[in-house]
């Protein structure tokens, strides 16, 4: 993640709360199944803000080798305890190479980014991703940037806009997914989630 230390804090504070709250969601998750479907059998994954590693525990699962990123060390001691997965603290800023990965998982991440950082962790993120490979980010739906109830700096993204600045960057979206659903804070808000190929 872009280093934000108010956010990182809470997620490292509420990292149990967070795997009750992804546990059962994650696995009954088309957009996840979409996404290990898309890959090559034994691709190499990127979960990015991977959390307490509950997708990434589904993509090693499913036969994938799976790279887990997130800025929180609690988070990623969680990550860690799955099997298959390869779990490594780091930030957005850190994302660097190219063609590793045969595809890319960036659920509720990225939007904790500032607006103004995004296209250069966009072109990263492009660089590192394998020609055509799957893509999935998901954002919260809205306009600016402010904290939530909890302290956790936010950016909110309208379609269009999104789907822009993927365009922008090398990447073709293809399905939306869109969901209300209440997050760590309690609160239901809107989001949308693309499945874009690099």
């Amino acid at each position: 993640m872009t280093a934000d230390d108010q956010t990182i804090r809470l997620y490292d504070e509420k990292a149990e709360d967070y795997v009750n709250l992804t546990a059962d969601g994650m696995t009954r998750d088309p957009r996840l199944k979409a996404f290990i479907v898309a890959m090559p059998p034994g691709g190499h994954a990127l979960d990015l803000g991977c959390g307490p590693g509950t997708s990434s525990g589904l993509m090693a699962d499913a036969g994938l080798r799976v790279m887990a990123l997130d800025a929180s060390a609690e988070m990623i001691a969680l990550a860690g305890k799955h099997a298959g997965v390869t779990a490594r603290q780091a930030t957005f800023d850190d994302i660097t190479g190219d063609n590793l990965y045969d595809g890319i998982w960036a659920s509720f991440s990225l939007l904790h980014a500032p607006r103004a950082n995004l296209p250069r962790h966009l072109d990263a993120l492009h660089r590192a991703l394998k020609p055509g490979g799957p893509f999935v980010i998901a954002v919260k739906t809205g306009s600016g940037e402010h904290r939530d109830d909890l302290g956790r700096f936010y950016t909110y993204y309208e379609e269009d806009e999104m789907t822009g600045l993927l365009r922008a960057h090398g990447f073709t979206p293809g399905e939306i997914t869109r969901g209300i659903d209440p997050g760590l804070s309690g609160k239901r808000e809107p989001w949308f989630s693309v499945m874009a190929h690099g």
